[in-house]
């Protein structure tokens, strides 16, 4: 029987590849030592799945489902601040939002369930993913809507997929759940505004699309404010305003950018309707033209609230020193809906924050880090959720919904 990783192997590879991050697109060292671990476990992975990507089944003893554990592999471009001798050694790149850990535990639970083969029904398809902090190109498909369109989710059918996230705001030993909405929906925009250059000293000759832009940043906050419910999550952001190229010249354009976050597929249809109607009219107001034109980032990531309640409890029941906690919907972004929009999904966050010992910092931060306590009680979570899923399958199944996205 293979042995499962145990704790201090799980720390050594969590730390081996936290000191060698990879941004998105460029995870070759991190595939190849994921590949190399699944094969010392006795596996033979697919690689080159969406451009980095690594996948592998393991087939149960007994009849089941076909069950997903999606763990993402990418880095970000930040420049860690830490003493810690497992510190990035890749300038300007860092683990910041614990894709080490989510690997990690996706290899720990790889060894365990196939240590307990015996006990799995059906198969586990482990789907270690590139390029989930990447935003997609237009009209493009990456990290893991990619992999969907290269056949992930096929031969045999996935029926149900599961993730989790580290989460700095839980303390290590606690596992959140949300009930339904986990991540929000994103569309990423751009304003393209059109005046009429003028010399800065006479105005009145030209059509300033600088005023178009600055009254629309203001203008566009009321999408929020004045008409979505307010008891709905929505979040509006100008992030980028570029215009001119001189002191003295009034530009003939200018180029807003930023987002739309939401929570519930009607808010979002009904935000993106009223900003185009902001847009057009109050650039017209101006005397100006103004295009908007809207690419969307990720779905909605929603769970299952049956495949989540049932997850939950089995794990706070067969994993000590673990406790489930409700946590809020977040209005960040995941790929992960391109599989849970598709099958029933179940994505939680794991605990990682240790106030005693200065591990509080948020992901996406240069002194981001984890209790890597966590790496064990992740591990077992997953393995638990997964074989109770395919033990109860014929009764669980046919109860399993995928939310509206």
């Amino acid at each position: 029987m293979t042995a499962a990783l145990d704790a201090t192997r799980l720390i050594e590879i969590r730390r081996d590849l936290h000191r060698n991050p990879e941004l998105s697109h460029r995870e070759s060292r991190t595939a190849s030592r994921i590949v190399e671990v699944l094969r010392e476990l006795g596996y033979e992975p697919r690689t080159g799945i969406a451009g980095h990507g690594v996948v592998v089944d393991l087939e149960g003893a007994h009849p089941g489902p076909t069950l997903l554990m999606r763990a993402d592999i990418d880095a970000l471009p930040i420049q860690e601040e830490s003493e810690h001798d497992y510190a990035s050694r890749n300038e300007g790149v860092m683990h910041a939002c614990g894709h080490d850990v989510h690997t990690t535990i996706g290899l720990g639970v790889a060894s365990h369930l196939i240590a307990r083969r015996a006990e799995l029904h059906g198969r586990v398809r482990f789907v270690f993913q590139p390029a989930e902090e990447a935003a997609p190109p237009p009209g493009q498909a990456i990290g893991a809507e990619r992999m969907v369109q290269e056949g992930v989710l096929d031969a045999p059918s996935v029926d149900a997929a599961f993730a989790l996230h580290v989460m700095p705001l839980l303390d290590v030993g606690r596992i959140g759940f949300t009930g339904g909405p986990v991540w929000a929906a994103s569309e990423l925009f751009d304003i393209h505004i059109r005046g009429k250059m003028a010399h800065g000293a006479y105005p009145h000759e030209g059509i300033d699309p600088i005023v178009a832009g600055a009254q629309l940043v203001q203008a566009l906050q009321t999408v929020v404010s004045r008409t979505v419910d307010a008891r709905e999550a929505c979040v509006l952001s100008v992030c980028r305003f570029d215009a001119g190229t001189a002191y003295n010249i009034i530009p003939e354009r200018a180029h807003l950018q930023g987002l739309l976050r939401t929570l519930d597929p009607a808010v979002r249809d009904l935000a993106l309707q009223r900003m185009a109607e902001v847009v057009r009219h109050t650039a017209a107001a101006l005397g100006c033209d103004a295009e908007l034109q809207t690419v969307r980032g990720t779905w909605l990531t929603a769970n299952c609230p049956t495949l989540e309640r049932f997850a939950i409890e089995t794990i706070v029941d067969r994993v000590p020193g673990l406790e489930a906690t409700p946590f809020k919907p977040q209005m960040g972004a995941e790929d992960f809906a391109a599989f849970s929009r598709r099958v029933p999904g179940c994505y939680l966050f794991l605990g990682v924050r240790n106030e005693a010992r200065g591990i509080t910092h948020m992901i996406h931060t240069p002194r981001f880090d984890v209790d890597e306590r966590c790496l064990e009680l992740g591990t077992l979570a997953m393995v638990e959720a997964l074989l109770a899923t395919g033990a109860r399958w014929g009764e669980l199944g046919p109860t399993l919904q995928v939310p509206p996205v």
